[in-house]
């Protein structure tokens, strides 16, 4: 068992983010471990033959046959939806020796450490720029484009979720929400560690003001803490939705809904059963932004489609006229 101690002004500090540089480091558990992320398959068999063109010794290293990985990959975001480049920035400036200590904490025996990163040790600046490099390649060539606005949309849908049940509901919902084995009580937050593969290194930690940080990711079966409980509190968590990955856009199988909107609205219209940008659906449909743009104003303007901004990107979802069309 690990209990977060949180006072009544920690509950209120508590805040929820996502970080596309900590999915791109989880989305390295797929490499090792494919079997256990059934919904990104179909991504993994794009991205393979790309592979061979990237740093994959040093990217296969960064995460241990457990699926742990070290804490400074996965920084804190300092803000709830932090651009890739920024937080790939931040990772540059890690101290050499958090470099060396998380490495060793996470693979536990220097025995385990492998080659690429024993080596790299004994100059752990270099090691990071080279970890950086690599990992900074890998994103622009396997995720940037071909999965990463399907995945912001899953997470944004999940932020979203997460809210209304912490209006509607409370903290004690939110938290059982997240995971069955979260419990809430008295000023305590308890996570289960009963099913952990390896045991935890630590079982107590005082949010004490720091603020605990609660943050969706796509590789994840459970609730997850950061190794390391002197950094600031994580808690990383399975998005809702996740499933949908893996799945292609609903054929329109309703001739009346085809008839007065037209196949491609109707299509559409169905795919916003969750909130998505423009890009994403151009991207699941294989058509141009601009395309998906036109067909998106005229169901907006016809009162089927809400649209909310965050930062550069507005996101559509069904309104209840639209969710009864599609029923």
């Amino acid at each position: 068992m690990i209990e977060f101690r949180l006072a009544v002004g920690d509950l209120a500090t508590t805040s929820f983010a996502y970080s596309p540089l900590q999915e791109a480091v989880f989305s390295l558990r797929c490499l090792h471990d494919p079997a256990r992320y059934p919904h990104h398959r179909p991504w993994l068999r794009r991205i393979r033959p790309r592979l061979a063109d990237l740093d994959h010794e040093v990217l296969g290293a960064l995460v241990t046959p457990w699926l742990w990985v070290p804490d400074f990959l996965t920084p804190r975001p300092e803000r709830a939806r932090p651009g890739f480049a920024e937080e790939l920035g931040r990772l540059g400036r890690t101290p050499p020796e958090v470099v060396d200590a998380d490495f060793r904490a996470t693979y536990r025996t220097p025995k385990a450490l492998p080659p690429v990163i024993a080596r790299g040790l004994a100059a752990p600046a270099d090691l990071l720029a080279r970890i950086t490099g690599a990992l900074d390649a890998y994103w622009h060539t396997c995720l940037a484009a071909d999965w990463w606005p399907r995945a912001q949309s899953i997470l944004e849908a999940d932020l979203a979720h997460r809210g209304r049940v912490l209006a509607e509901q409370g903290a004690g919902a939110l938290f059982a929400d997240l995971d069955a084995r979260l419990a809430w009580s008295d000023g305590l937050l308890r996570l289960s560690t009963r099913d952990f593969t390896v045991p935890a290194p630590w079982t107590d930690v005082s949010v004490a003001g720091r603020g605990l940080v609660l943050l969706p990711t796509l590789f994840a079966r459970g609730v997850q803490p950061l190794i390391d409980p002197a950094h600031p509190p994580v808690l990383m968590y399975p998005a809702r939705g996740r499933a949908t990955l893996s799945e292609e856009p609903p054929p329109v199988n309703d001739d009346a809904l085809v008839r007065l909107l037209g196949r491609p609205r109707a299509r559409l219209l169905l795919l916003l059963a969750e909130p998505a940008s423009t890009t994403e659906l151009a991207h699941r449909l294989g058509v141009t932004p601009g395309a998906v743009s036109q067909h998106l104003a005229v169901l907006y303007d016809a009162g089927l489609l809400t649209r909310t901004r965050s930062g550069r990107i507005v996101r559509y979802a069904r309104t209840a006229l639209g969710d009864a069309l599609c029923r």
